[in-house]
């Protein structure tokens, strides 16, 4: 068994895997195989990262000692069929395939070691976070390959399969809530007299800068909010608007939301 790695699916997510892993150059472009459906898309694959490419998914595991099932979830019983007997005891599988449990991967393909992950879009740059579960089979060894691939993509959780509909509703989707966030303070700028490009560069980077600020000095939220939070203050008269709003509410019911339509997928819903 070599070095490679075999990507299935290289649509968005399995692409920023692809980028991330060669652009971190942990794995040479030649040690990377991607499949994809359409010719047009290997080519583009080629063109920009270099790697090898195939349209078949069996010889595409061939000689990998790790393969990365990034399929949508409505392809994924079609590529087991394709995969069935082709993988080897010593290979570890990644499914990043959302909802997709190891269970059912498992039930098509034997006992295959899988390690489900549940990578989000900043993985394309480095920043990304994953929740990490073990199936069945899996080894030590296998979670550790896994987050060594996760690890030149962002950062990686380990944590039991069942909460990963939770991984997914806080992190999984996670990119999306500061997307809204940050367009609404845009707007917020645009109405209070800013450009529309200034508005922009003050919240992006103050939601860069606070999060390096959580992230690398180990603050907690609240330390932060009463560090900035003056009595009487322009900030405490933003947070009771938003306070009486109920944002705090609406954020937790999203999330709850969010994570039970996520084990609605899991189900087939």
């Amino acid at each position: 068994m070599g070095r490679t790695i075999a990507i299935l699916g290289a649509g968005k997510i399995g692409e920023s895997l692809v980028s991330g892993l060669v652009s971190s150059g942990w794995r040479e472009p030649s040690e990377i195989v991607a499949t994809a459906r359409r010719e047009e898309r290997l080519a583009e694959l080629v063109k920009r990262y270099g790697v090898r490419t195939t349209r078949d998914n069996r010889a595409a595991v061939q000689d990998a000692d790790v393969v990365v099932i990034a399929v949508k979830p409505q392809d994924i019983e079609v590529l087991l069929g394709e995969l069935s007997g082709a993988l080897s005891p010593g290979q570890t599988v990644i499914t990043i395939a959302a909802a997709i449990p190891t269970e059912l991967i498992e039930r098509h393909l034997g006992e295959v070691r899988v390690v489900r992950a549940m990578p989000n879009a900043p993985a394309s740059v480095h920043e990304g976070m994953a929740g990490v579960a073990a199936g069945r089979h899996a080894r030590e060894e296998d979670l550790e390959r896994a987050e060594e691939v996760l690890a030149h993509l962002g950062r990686s959780v380990r944590v039991a399969e069942s909460s990963m509909d939770a991984v997914t509703a806080v992190s999984g989707s996670g990119p999306a809530y500061f997307a809204l966030l940050a367009e609404s303070m845009i707007e917020a700028g645009i109405l209070l007299g800013l450009s529309r490009e200034i508005a922009t560069d003050l919240v992006v980077q103050t939601m860069f800068g606070t999060a390096k600020l959580l992230r690398d000095e180990k603050m907690h939220p609240v330390e932060l909010r009463e560090m900035v939070t003056s009595p009487g203050g322009t900030t405490i008269a933003a947070i009771r608007e938003l306070e009486l709003a109920g944002v705090r509410g609406a954020f937790l019911n999203a999330i709850q939301a969010a994570m039970t339509r996520s084990k609605e997928l899991a189900e087939g819903g």
